[in-house]
């Protein structure tokens, strides 16, 4: 489905949920789809990132998700931070 979602156009948001020992199929979703399709998201004030789970989520916390990104991808999160900032600001035009 994500794959039908990247040819439509459309971005992805990944949130807290991506640090999770039990996540099976999202480090997947993630690895195979663009960076250019990705947006980070905090969920917030829910679904805290590890190792914040069980806290209320803040949107500070998102560093957590870039570095799992930036893993799962091989890549710096550096890389992660500025594509995913880019995305952010094509789709709210800011």
């Amino acid at each position: 489905m994500a794959k039908e979602i990247v040819k439509l156009g459309m971005y992805l948001g990944i949130g807290g949920a991506l640090t999770f020992k039990n996540a099976r199929v999202l480090p997947g979703v993630v690895k195979e789809i663009p960076l250019e399709n990705l947006v980070l998201e905090t969920d917030a004030p829910y679904m805290a990132p590890v190792p914040k789970r069980g806290k209320v989520n803040r949107s500070d916390y998102i560093k957590f998700i870039a570095e799992k990104v930036a893993e799962i991808k091989e890549i710096s999160v550096d890389k992660v931070y500025d594509v995913t900032n880019k995305n952010a600001e094509r789709i709210f035009k800011f």
